[in-house]
């Protein structure tokens, strides 16, 4: 099997690189006889090609109920095989009992629950897979999965709001889009014939009007050439195939696969763009601190060094830019610093964020403070999201009737002016 290591050398730099070996102690062990001080060491996934097609997913709120439950029964001294074995019998998702079994055949098999849970990556997140390998490194695997059930709620919560934001703005957008192409496809050319009736094949209408007569046309014949009189003129344009619906159909499949499959320059590319945006950047920023906060601070009261609890929250950021901050905060940590100095520095994290963590740093309170900045922070993102779809239904109300403004003004306008003409006439 292939491993994913990161390590620090003697300097304090940090030292990335790859291993094949049959366990993860043997790369510890490899690690360590270069001279190297290993932070996270994680197997690569090679299932990444079946994973884009894959549709199998596991609810949220069916990984709470697992993380709860074997949390019980890991706290109660239940053994591991027997409690995943009877957590897959009681499960209703088909897909996470499928994986319960597989993993609990590879524990059995004497391999830890994190590496059997990192062979499922849509199941398993890597911060998921990160607290509960710390969790059995540090004998606290009951503890650290109710923390992961309360995690992975808060999740499911922030993602049941931000749907039940949208909803009513998809559903408009739907309708106006469905009656758009309807009355392109149905009205317009009855339309059309009329101008043609009144004015004569030649009759000059306005731009706005034109626009759509001509995207009708399209619609219609299927072809955007034949929709472009300009084009239409160009030899042999007139055959060619519609390759514009084509590069747009290919480039969005493109984009959802690029999103799955992009390289880890391409994330932090396309993560830095999010920043950029306006609304976006705030409630990405928002979220990310609450992540941080609540998962560093887990891993702290779990009794995990500094350093690893580090690299473990750096996964869970959930941005490739603000866990690249991140970590080169734990380059200076590991440097002598407290961490509360490189995170004020941070163009990401606010003020207030490195001053709740000095607070907990001077007091030994860290795992006490933390928790109430991501408190902090999930209410405000749960206060824009409901802010965002306040302003987004009027907004959208409003696009719809202009719409359907246009269009009436692009079909009655030149209808009057025709039926004024052939009057004079």
């Amino acid at each position: 099997m292939k491993y994913n290591y990161r390590a620090t050398n003697k300097e304090g730099h940090t030292i990335v690189g790859s291993v094949d070996s049959d366990s993860k102690p043997a790369v510890i062990a490899l690690i360590k006889k270069q001279g190297y001080q290993p932070v996270l060491i994680t197997t690569e996934r090679r299932k990444l090609n079946a994973d884009i097609w894959s549709s199998k997913k596991v609810k949220l709120q069916d990984l709470v109920i697992f993380s709860r439950q074997l949390a019980t029964m890991v706290g109660a001294g239940v053994p591991l095989v027997r409690s995943l074995n009877a957590l897959a019998g009681d499960t209703e998702s088909l897909y996470l009992k499928e994986v319960l079994t597989a993993v609990t055949k590879e524990v059995e098999n004497g391999k830890q629950l994190a590496d059997a849970f990192e062979q499922y990556p849509k199941v398993f997140s890597e911060v998921y897979v990160s607290m509960v390998r710390a969790g059995e490194e540090g004998g606290i695997l009951d503890d650290i999965l109710k923390r992961l059930a309360e995690m992975v709620e808060l999740e499911a919560s922030i993602r049941k709001k931000i749907f039940s934001a949208m909803m009513y703005p998809v559903v408009i957008l739907c309708v106006t889009i469905v009656a758009f192409f309807g009355i392109m496809l149905f009205i317009m050319p009855k339309i059309t014939v009329l101008f043609t009736e009144l004015g004569g094949p030649n009759a000059k209408l306005p731009v706005y009007a034109r626009a759509l007569v001509d995207f009708s046309h399209y619609c219609v014949e299927s072809s955007f050439i034949k929709a472009i009189p300009l084009l239409n003129q160009v030899p042999g344009l007139n055959k060619l195939p519609n390759l514009i619906m084509i590069a747009i159909i290919v480039g969005i499949i493109g984009f959802f696969l690029y999103r799955k499959t992009k390289t880890p320059q391409g994330k932090y590319k396309w993560h830095s763009l999010l920043l950029k945006i306006p609304v976006i950047k705030i409630i990405i920023q928002k979220i990310a601190i609450a992540r941080f906060a609540r998962t560093f601070s887990s891993l702290m009261s779990a009794g995990v060094n500094v350093l690893e609890a580090l690299a473990t929250t750096e996964s869970a950021i959930g941005n490739k830019v603000i866990e690249e901050e991140l970590r080169a905060a734990a380059i200076e940590v590991q440097n002598g610093k407290q961490l509360s100095e490189p995170i004020s520095k941070s163009k990401h994290f606010p003020p207030i964020v490195s001053q709740m963590l000095l607070v907990g740093e001077e007091t030994g309170q860290i795992d006490k403070v933390l928790p109430k900045i991501a408190d902090f922070y999930e209410e405000e993102v749960s206060v824009m999201i409901d802010g965002l779809a306040a302003i987004i239904e009027p907004i959208m109300i409003i696009l719809l009737g202009a719409g359907v403004g246009l269009i009436a003004a692009s079909v009655m306008g030149p209808i009057a002016d025709l039926s004024k003409q052939v009057g004079n006439n």
